[in-house]
């Protein structure tokens, strides 16, 4: 079967197509056709050799962790899919594994059925995104109306996800996005937008109880200038050092740093299943070939588009 892979640490250039053995499963997998696969930043970080500590040096490497696709196969402890479902899913160790081929073996319990109103494209963009909006909204505790809640980078897939969510819980939003994002910001639940190219958030005098930086451009230390007394900054994107550091750091602020980690599993999936139910915007921006995947990893990288970028298999 054709994946693509690489066998060393580095730029776009290392990617290359390669022919790999079709996956055989175990008894808890399901084999599965991919149809399309979502980009996300980890992809890169990994593929750059940020993470090495926890993805490691062993090559080849595959990329990508959420996918979309047709069940082949079943293992003999599998219950509740059949050959032919269409489903969506995630890689179990993303540091380790990838999606980026004709066929993956993956664990079933991060397997689920996908929704009839969305293609396969949207249901590749949920589950990495998904579950790190439904963490977040966890770790925010309670809100409401009275919240003011700002979200710096508003309008990739993360943000997407999260504005949505917030909406519904009620809570006052303020969106920093792109000129180009303004309009998805407001549509996708945002009471206020700032467009970064036009004014710096940091320099006014509104004050949040929650900053989330989705950009990972802003930081903690930035952050608290515009932060009230005993609010709460959420970081998705944490360098290694930051998560013992906040820890440390915490017993001392009454302005806290929450990193945040997320692991996809049944319990976040179906908050998500519920909102895709109860009609989830899923913007997917851009759509490539699998023959395109340089082109469309270099497009990811540069930052800045609307929603998700996907690779699509035929």
């Amino acid at each position: 079967m054709k994946a693509i892979a690489y066998h060393k640490f580095g730029s776009t250039e290392v990617l290359q197509t390669v022919e790999q053995l079709k996956p055989t499963i175990k008894a808890d997998q399901v084999l599965v056709k991919v149809k399309a696969f979502s980009i996300n930043p980890m992809d890169w970080k990994i593929r750059k050799g940020e993470m090495k500590l926890m993805s490691g040096s062993k090559f080849p490497k595959n990329t990508g962790t959420d996918f979309a696709g047709t069940i082949e196969e079943i293992g003999s402890s599998v219950q509740g899919f059949k050959k032919g479902d269409a489903v969506f899913g995630v890689v179990k160790n993303m540091m380790k594994e990838g999606v980026s081929a004709e066929y993956i073996a993956v664990t079933s319990s991060l397997v689920w059925k996908k929704p009839s109103n969305i293609n396969f494209a949207q249901a590749a963009s949920i589950p990495v995104v998904g579950t790190a909006a439904v963490t977040s909204l966890l770790k925010m505790g309670d809100i409401s109306a009275k919240t003011d809640i700002l979200v710096n980078g508003a309008t990739g897939g993360f943000g997407m996800v999260l504005l949505q969510l917030l909406k519904r819980k009620g809570a006052k939003v303020t969106a920093v996005t792109s000129t180009d994002g303004a309009e998805y910001a407001k549509k996708w639940g945002a009471d206020y937008v700032i467009d970064y190219k036009k004014d710096n958030v940091l320099s006014k005098a509104d004050k949040y109880d929650i900053v989330i930086d989705l950009s990972g451009k802003m930081g903690f230390k930035n952050a608290k200038a515009i932060m009230k007394s005993k609010a709460i900054f959420l970081n998705p994107t944490p360098q290694p050092i930051e998560i013992p550091l906040s820890l440390i750091k915490n017993l001392f602020s009454s302005k806290k740093h929450l990193v945040i980690l997320s692991n996809p599993s049944a319990k976040y999936t179906n908050i998500l299943l519920a909102a895709v139910e109860n009609g989830l915007d899923i913007e997917v921006n851009k759509v490539f070939s699998f023959d395109q995947y340089k082109e469309a990893y270099e497009y990811a990288e540069k930052g800045g588009y609307i929603g998700k970028v996907i690779i699509e298999i035929q």
